[in-house]
């Protein structure tokens, strides 16, 4: 069931969807079963504030309801800007339809951003939980669908031999990063004013980071994992000093895969004044037992050197080498990196001694990719999360006080960069500005080259 401004026939919107299905399917389309389900979709076209508009959108999904027998259980995706969102749950409460009878159920599915900062956040909060309760909404941010993003937790507490490591007196310091290869395509609308750190840092890599420092819950259900999520949050703390340990930055134009492309303050609807940044990155302590003293290093920005999200755990160097310092001089520090995509996988990295009569010790790596070791293909992101819905299990789905939580963090940085400066300028198709570069190597580190 659709409901939007077009001015659609069933028939219209049957259509949209049955090419996009046809286009993007993981298994063969099959005609028969795209006929039985196309028999069950409906468009209504109005206004968010049209009464009559939702008035016919009640009956018709009663109307459906009852022919399909769905039992009188409901879930709304709201895919609407955010300012949108009082009035759709006010007219969806209004005309009766957030409200369900004993033995069914109504659940709400709300897209990022969640807020633009701690005080919208709250607002909306608030205003969404007027008409939902909270284990009613489903806050959907695709990375928490992905396989490598579940295989955080399998691979840290299924096995022994990672989590012994896993802590203070072995890691050195954790790198993630989210980087893109494109620029903000026709999004100015919805970019300008956001940025980066906004846009990805205060939902995708903090949800990651948590997953990568939490404690083992007491299950795997929802209630377990986000007390264990809260105490990492709870725990993060900002350097004192924000202009050392942050780094904001601007795309250039430049070269960038054969073609010259513009840079950020040259795009179509941007204004050239614009302070938005379109790279950040951030350095963040735990104050707790396992983490106390290890940094983790966030950064994310558009038009990098490529398409990459992963997670890098970054070993201490041995305390004592009985090797020379020739046979070492080309080995780095161990590490394990969790690909998050586009080559869902991970990577543990190691020395080992080059064949050949000299006692020589260079980096090697082994390697695990979902698509060569598992026969199965990984379903979509959204395709397990849309399930989840439906099924009642919020598990990948942040909750409200882990938003909050993640704009707490966020805020006092955003605060200062309003006030301090303007975003470095960096070449589209590097790695993001040199600030970030010369940010690490204050701490005698690296950014690792995805």
């Amino acid at each position: 069931m659709g409901f939007a401004r077009r001015d659609w026939e069933n028939q219209d919107f049957a259509q949209v969807v049955h090419e996009a299905v046809k286009e993007h399917a993981r298994t063969p389309f099959r005609e028969e079963v795209w006929q039985q389900l196309a028999e069950g979709m409906r468009f209504i076209p109005g206004d968010f504030d049209d009464d009559t508009a939702f008035k016919q959108l009640r009956e018709a999904v009663q109307e459906l309801d009852a022919a399909r027998g769905t039992s009188g259980n409901y879930a709304f995706y709201l895919s609407v800007p955010p300012k949108f969102f009082p009035k759709v749950v006010q007219q969806l409460k209004k005309h009766g339809l957030a409200d369900a009878p004993e033995g069914s159920w109504r659940r709400a599915v709300i897209e990022k951003p969640f807020g633009h900062d701690l005080a919208s956040a709250r607002e909306l909060n608030a205003i969404v939980h007027e008409v939902f309760e909270p284990d009613q909404v489903f806050r959907i941010d695709h990375y928490l669908g992905k396989e490598t993003v579940q295989n955080i937790l399998a691979l840290r507490f299924a096995n022994q031999m990672f989590e012994p490591i896993w802590n203070r007196s072995y890691v050195d310091h954790v790198q993630i990063t989210m980087a893109e290869d494109i620029g903000i395509g026709g999004r100015a609308g919805y970019y300008d004013g956001i940025g980066a750190a906004r846009d990805v840092i205060q939902n995708h890599l903090l949800q990651l980071m948590a997953l990568t420092a939490m404690e083992e819950p007491a299950a795997f259900d929802a209630a377990s994992l986000l007390t264990e999520k809260l105490k990492v949050f709870r725990a993060v703390r900002l350097p004192e000093d924000l202009g050392r340990h942050t780094v904001r930055g601007q795309y250039a134009a430049a070269w960038q895969g054969g073609t010259k492309v513009r840079g950020y303050l040259e795009e179509d609807g941007i204004d050239p004044a614009s302070t938005t940044d379109t790279y950040a990155a951030i350095k963040l302590a735990i104050d707790n037992r396992r983490w106390a003293g290890v940094p983790f290093y966030l950064r994310t920005g558009k038009r990098l050197g490529r398409r990459v999200t992963e997670i890098a755990v970054v070993f201490q160097r041995a305390p004592h080498s009985p090797f020379d310092t020739t046979a070492t001089e080309e080995l780095g520090e161990n590490a394990i990196v969790i690909r998050v995509q586009p080559d869902e996988g991970m990577t543990v990295r190691f020395g080992s001694k080059v064949p050949g009569t000299s006692m020589e010790i260079r980096d090697v790596s082994m390697d695990f990719a979902y698509g060569e070791s598992f026969t199965e293909s990984s379903p979509e992101a959204y395709e397990r999360l849309i399930l989840d819905v439906l099924l009642g299990d919020a598990n990948l789905f942040p909750r409200h006080q882990e938003v909050e939580e993640s704009w707490r963090i966020l805020d006092p940085v955003e605060e200062y960069w309003a006030t301090h400066g303007r975003p470095a300028q960096y070449a589209s198709g590097s790695w993001g500005p040199g600030e970030a570069d010369e940010m690490l190597a204050r701490d005698g580190r690296s950014w690792r080259r995805p």
